[in-house]
């Protein structure tokens, strides 16, 4: 059985845990983020990952109190080089960004992932804990996205700050008038979100000076939302973990160029 690599995506609800060979990634679960804090994601990663052999380790991070315990785990559990993604480690895409270390790792990622696959320009929208756009301009730069609050964020808000709206499970709805308070919210969110994306959509469009712009979808709830939004090009879950595996593969490339050194890693920090 051939060394594979792992991929942590830690992101602000859930760590995506995959693993990968050279030309893709084979295998994924899902943690939730806070069991690093008491042990269970950890048990989670070691059950995964048992007794696979594995040639290094691959991460991105927007929960930097989080990232520490990871690289504990990669140490004292897996002994292996873990090269962490940043402004500074990506690699397959350039950066025209006014404070490239502000940039979310995942976002890179995703940025990296869809240039390769996708070509230039083209856009991620990620449906995760808050709904992101990741642009890619015609040059192969990440040159910057959008942000806007993730459709379980928005409902659970409402939910939480008001006495009379229900908790609600996303699910797709053809009504456009909602009979009750939970299909109304189901509209505002499903509908209204696709909306959004259409408007954002077009409007990068323009920007960008193109007539037809890949756009791909990942996250959570992704495929719900492209499900009747054209708009949306393709729907690729993995997305994340697919720009990981190729920076991982391109530092890779160097080391064998370079004569084995070792890229800038966390393996060697003192946490």
């Amino acid at each position: 059985m051939s060394a594979m690599i792992a991929l942590f995506d830690i992101g602000n609800t859930h760590t995506h845990i995959g693993l990968a060979n050279s030309t893709r990634v084979s295998r994924h679960i899902d943690t939730p983020t806070k069991g690093w804090g008491t042990g269970a994601a950890q048990r989670t990663a070691a059950s995964f990952l048992n007794k696979q052999p594995l040639a290094g380790v691959a991460l991105c991070s927007v929960v930097p109190a989080v990232t520490p315990f990871v690289v504990k785990f990669v140490q004292a559990r897996l002994g292996l080089p873990c090269l962490q993604l940043t402004s500074d480690t990506v690699r397959g895409v350039g950066i025209d960004y006014p404070a490239p270390q502000t940039i979310g790792p995942d976002r890179l990622a995703n940025a990296v992932a869809v240039r390769t696959h996708f070509g230039a320009p083209s856009v991620v929208v990620d449906f995760g804990t808050a709904v992101t756009f990741d642009v890619v301009d015609r040059k192969g730069n990440y040159v910057g996205g959008i942000i806007a609050p993730g459709l379980a964020v928005m409902t659970d808000y409402l939910h939480e700050k008001t006495a009379l709206l229900p908790g609600i499970q996303m699910r797709e709805v053809t009504a456009v008038v909602g009979k009750n308070t939970a299909q109304a919210m189901l509209i505002g969110a499903v509908h209204g979100y696709r909306g959004l994306i259409r408007q954002l959509v077009a409007e990068l469009k323009g920007v960008l000076r193109c007539r037809r712009l890949p756009v791909v979808a990942t996250g959570g709830y992704g495929k719900l939302i492209a499900a009747k939004l054209p708009e949306i090009t393709a729907v690729e879950p993995l997305l994340t973990l697919e720009g990981l595996r190729l920076v991982w593969d391109a530092h890779a490339r160097e080391r064998a160029t370079k004569g084995g050194q070792r890229p800038c890693s966390l393996i060697d920090a003192d946490f």
